[in-house]
């Protein structure tokens, strides 16, 4: 089982899609599970209104639909930033999948890759950008205790003692099996101006 971007990107399309104006958040999750393997993936997209800006910074003030505001800095990945406004919308999709693998008999060594990626959007086009982190570990079985549903691994920098909830994942887990772990995260964020409000209905005519 492998966990790859479009798995991440598929997810974010799962969220239901939020009307061009400010709404509360939305989330979707996706677990898939194999015989010796299992992920899970977890997305959410939120909206809020751009209440202030320092352009030097790169900091922008945002107000969400429940009227709590959070400060957050635009990375690099964030372009035509000079094109934000007061007012803006900003649209932010997070999603995060892990995925575990199990590796009966072990045999290769503890290892930790991590990698980043990022893409912004083309000149003169709506500030915004993506953002994307995979970390892979392969990491030794130590201790198991199935009836505890605990685990402790050992990677190739510490070991850390786990507890996982469903316990039927660790019955087949022995001392010297190896566990395969993939993590990646994906962001993606779009600015764009706040639409007009929707013009008040026209009142119905009265009978004479």
């Amino acid at each position: 089982m492998k966990i790859r971007s479009i798995l991440l990107a598929s997810l974010i399309a799962a969220v239901p899609a939020i009307a061009p104006a400010q709404q509360p958040p939305r989330t979707a999750t996706v677990i898939e599970k194999e015989k010796t393997a299992v992920a899970v993936a977890d997305a959410v997209e939120l909206q809020g209104v751009v209440t202030a800006l320092d352009k030097g910074t790169r900091v922008l003030t945002i107000r969400g639909a429940a009227g709590n505001e959070m400060t957050v800095a635009a990375g690099p990945e964030i372009n035509n930033f000079k094109k934000i406004k007061i007012g803006d919308l900003v649209t932010l999709s997070y999603a995060a999948a892990l995925g575990v693998e199990l590796r009966k008999g072990g045999g290769r060594l503890r290892e930790r890759v991590e990698s980043e990626q990022s893409a912004s959007v083309k000149p003169g086009e709506k500030p915004g950008g993506e953002t994307s982190r995979t970390v892979k570990i392969i990491a030794d079985v130590t201790a198991v205790d199935p009836g505890a549903g605990t685990i402790t691994l050992r990677g190739p920098q510490r070991s850390v003692d786990l507890v996982v909830k469903d316990k039927e994942l660790l019955k087949d887990i022995r001392l010297g099996d190896q566990i395969a772990a993939t993590y990646q995260e994906l962001k993606l964020i779009s600015i764009a101006p706040t639409p007009p409000p929707a013009p008040e209905p026209a009142p119905a005519p009265t009978a004479q």
